[in-house]
This record gives structure tokens, sequence and C-alpha cells, in this order.
């Protein structure tokens, strides 16, 4: 499978299916968020599902255990082929999560999503993480994060591309690293000046060649692919320094 899923953060559906019927067949998938799913709804996701495209519905559920399974519930009856929990939600909150798509997917007679849980956003840095009483280094709080995601019957974990080679020698090859904060080599020459160059509000980028070097799952890819003037042309340049990066390593 194609390894990118490409973040479709716009305003409306109408945008979305543009880019999705530019992009498909070009990428493995797509990344529907919290701005795009509190504009349309579930509605635009089973549209997606039901066209055979694999979506990653990513909005990050936080809460008591009863109510994040419940909400993963209605998200696999969206047909949605990834869903993700906050792991700082802790232990039960995620058995819940796992156990209600299992439960949910063999009731209505479909797959059950991956399961996955964020560690630690990629925005953040070891400021703000000690802002919020985290006294840690940020390595150490995503690895921890990571085997919690794991022990709790998790299929993998979000986080960024500079910790992907740590939560793999903690967590197994099987594990499922979904990276954000993919940079583009043409705007950003090293990871010091990835801010200058388009990185907005990730702080802990490398580029697409880089983060699959180092064992990342799949890469959620937003502006790089969606700002260019040719979506597809940008895609499929990442997916061929994807593809040089896997077979080297």
């Amino acid at each position: 499978m194609n390894r990118i899923l490409v973040a479709l953060d716009v305003e409306s559906a109408a945008r979305a299916e543009a880019l999705a019927d530019k992009l498909r067949g070009h990428v493995g998938g797509f990344k529907i968020g919290k701005q795009l799913f509190t504009a349309e709804g579930p509605a635009f996701v089973r549209s997606l599902a039901d066209r055979g495209d694999k979506v990653f519905l990513d909005l990050k559920f936080h809460d008591i255990p009863n109510t994040v399974a419940g909400a993963v519930a209605a998200a696999v009856s969206t047909g949605a082929w990834m869903v993700n929990v906050h792991a700082s939600g802790g232990r039960r909150m995620m058995q819940a999560a796992v156990e209600s798509a299992k439960a949910t997917s063999e009731r209505l007679g479909k797959p059950r999503p991956l399961v996955i849980a964020v560690t630690v956003l990629t925005s953040l840095e070891e400021q703000q993480l000690r802002e919020v009483g985290v006294d840690r280094p940020m390595i150490d709080q995503v690895v921890a994060l990571a085997r919690l995601a794991q022990e709790a019957g998790l299929d993998g974990v979000v986080a960024s591309p500079q910790e992907i080679e740590a939560i793999r020698a903690a967590c197994g090859a099987e594990f499922q690293i979904v990276t954000p904060g993919i940079r583009d080599p043409q705007k950003t020459q090293n990871t010091q000046n990835a801010a200058a160059g388009g990185a907005d509000d990730q702080a802990r980028t490398l580029t697409a060649a880089e983060a699959i070097a180092r064992g990342a799952s799949y890469l959620v890819i937003g502006r790089p692919i969606t700002a260019a003037a040719d979506p597809k042309a940008a895609a499929d340049r990442i997916a061929a320094a994807i593809g040089g990066a896997a077979s080297a390593s």
C-alpha cells in the first residue's frame, strides 16, 4: 500500500472531494480531521469509504472510557479504516476504544479499523511539556505513552518522525507508527530552518524519505501536497522519494 495519507484539512466537502478525486490512486488514503468533520460530519467519511478509500478519522478522542467507546462505535459505522484517541487518556480509556471497535465491527459485519493513540502533538516542544506538568524529556514521554498504548491493545501510535526509531525499538516491528510533521525538502534544507520553510506549527519534523528510513508505517501529509500547484505531481514526487528510502533501508 502507498504509505501517504493526505490530510484533507479544508473547509468543505466540495474542496475535499475535488482533492480526493485528483489524488485517488496516487496516495494510500485520506485523513479527515476536526475542521472537515465539524463542517461536513460523518456523511463525508462514509462517502469516501463507500468509494473504497482508506479514511483515517483523526478526531483524537480523549474522554472518560464510556464516552470514548461510544465515539469509536460511531466511527466504526462510518467505515473509517483508522481512528485515534489520546494516549494520555490512560489505559482504561484506550482499552475501551479497542473493545468498542472490535464489538461494533463484529456487530455490523465491517472490518475492524486500526485503533491508534496520539503520543505528544508534533507542535509541542520540551518547554510546552513542562508547562503542562511533564518533567521528563520528550523522547521518554513519547516512548512511555507508546508502550502504554501497546499494552492496552492498540495497533499503534501517532508520533513525530523524530521519535520513530525509539518507538520502533521499544514496541517492535509490527507496531504501527503514523507520522505527521512531514516537511518538503524542496522548501526546507534542514530541520533547523523548517519553521521558516513552511512547517507552520509543526515543531518536530523530518522529510518523508527520512521518516520512512527511520521506520514510519504511514505518513500524514497535508500542505506539501494539498497546497502544491499540482497536487498529483507533488504526491508522485513524495511517493518516489519514499520508495527510494524504503528500498535503501
